[in-house]
């Protein structure tokens, strides 16, 4: 999977419990459903403060992960 384009898909606001609630219309375009599972990424600034968060599908950033990792372990473990 390969993101071809960034947008602004919502402003959302975080609730007193500390919750953000996802646009039902946003929600329907990524395909997400309850019970889903996000990883959250982050970029800081130089000051290593926190200045954006990506989330990702969890099985998108896990199948990364293996096509990333795969081959680096393959060459560890084959010496």
């Amino acid at each position: 999977m390969e993101c071809k384009v960034c947008n602004l898909e919502a402003l959302v606001s975080i609730d007193q419990r500390g919750q953000i609630i996802l646009p039902k219309e946003l929600r329907e375009k990524a395909e997400l459903k309850a019970g889903d599972k996000l990883a959250i990424l982050s970029a800081c600034d130089e000051n290593q403060k926190i200045c954006c968060l990506i989330f990702i599908k969890a099985e998108v950033i896990e199948k990364i992960a293996v096509e990333r990792l795969t081959p680096i372990l393959k060459s560890i473990f084959q010496r």
